[in-house]
């Protein structure tokens, strides 16, 4: 037997009709179920996102971010770098003096007019003769070397501890290295080539080199302060002359500006009574005529 049933309507006209309600029901239940079910679905397919996108997101910021960190470690290690590379970048790049090729010359022309290397000066020897000349152009030769050898002498503690704390380029290192060998080099050759003029030179010739340094480094301040106060002497006279004169000149302006001020003051007082006569004889005409006038009408 059939669910189904028939339900009659009487329309206005008196006729009746038969309905099947059971399908509608069926559709309309059928039909509401499955509207529910899309618009759940749909509502499902707006606020659900997969999870796998957030890690997406979350990895690429952290991508990111390591990206940046490595890119800011390695330009301030390239600053760091360029910094040490470029620090004191010519304090090492050291040059013999003129003086080193100057005593070469001398020593070259001694030999050709017969001088012998470790030969004695003879007594009595004159002071142009070839051994005194070499050894004097070997003490200017030793004494230009003396800054060259204090600075390497400063500079050597500092660059050692810089070294051992990594604190230095290579590139600087090498520099200093090249630097301090080429000096010692010049330190042993000078103590060479001072046996050869006068065996047993080569122990006192440095010490002998840094006081003479050190005389002429304190003539050439000396000098160099005595210029100074010549100069500062000769300022103030000349700052004191200017002071006077432009006393003077000063004094000469006031006088010229109380002239000046007198001069237009007569100035002044001399146009004032030239006002003054004008308005009184102006006056005295009109009252001489006044009364001409009026004598004339009385005759």
């Amino acid at each position: 037997m059939s669910d189904s049933y028939e339900e009659a309507t009487v329309n206005p006209d008196g006729s009746t009709t038969f309905e099947d309600t059971a399908g509608q029901e069926s559709f309309n239940e059928t039909g509401s179920d499955g509207a529910e079910e899309m618009l759940n679905d749909g509502e499902m397919e707006a606020t659900g996102i997969d999870p796998a996108f957030y890690l997406l997101g979350a990895a690429a910021v952290i991508v990111l971010l390591v990206a940046l960190i490595i890119r800011r470690q390695r330009k301030k290690t390239e600053d760091t770098d360029d910094f040490f590379s470029n620090l004191d970048g010519d304090k090492f790049n050291l040059k013999l003096p003129a003086a080193v090729d100057e005593y070469y010359a001398i020593k070259e022309k001694a030999i050709q007019s017969g001088w012998q290397p470790g030969q004695r000066a003879a007594p009595g020897t004159p002071p142009s003769g070839p051994h005194r000349v070499l050894a004097q152009a070997l003490m200017k030769r030793c004494i230009a070397d003396i800054p060259l050898v204090t600075h390497i002498q400063k500079e050597s503690s500092g660059m050692n501890k810089l070294y051992s704390n990594s604190m230095c380029s290579v590139k600087q290192w090498r520099t200093y290295e090249a630097a301090e060998a080429m000096v010692s080099a010049e330190v042993d050759e000078v103590r060479q080539e001072a046996d050869e003029i006068e065996p047993g030179w080569s122990g006192v010739i440095w010490r002998q080199a840094m006081q003479y340094h050190n005389m002429l480094k304190n003539k050439q301040e000396m000098g160099a302060k005595q210029k100074a106060a010549l100069a500062e002497k000769k300022k103030a006279e000349e700052d004191k002359v200017l002071a006077e004169k432009r006393k003077v000149e000063a004094a000469e302006a006031r006088v010229l500006a109380a002239e000046k001020a007198a001069a237009e003051l007569i100035a002044a007082e001399d146009r004032e009574k030239q006002s003054k006569s004008a308005f009184s004889s102006k006056e005295g005409g009109m009252k001489k005529g006044f009364l001409n006038s009026g004598s004339a009408k009385k005759k």
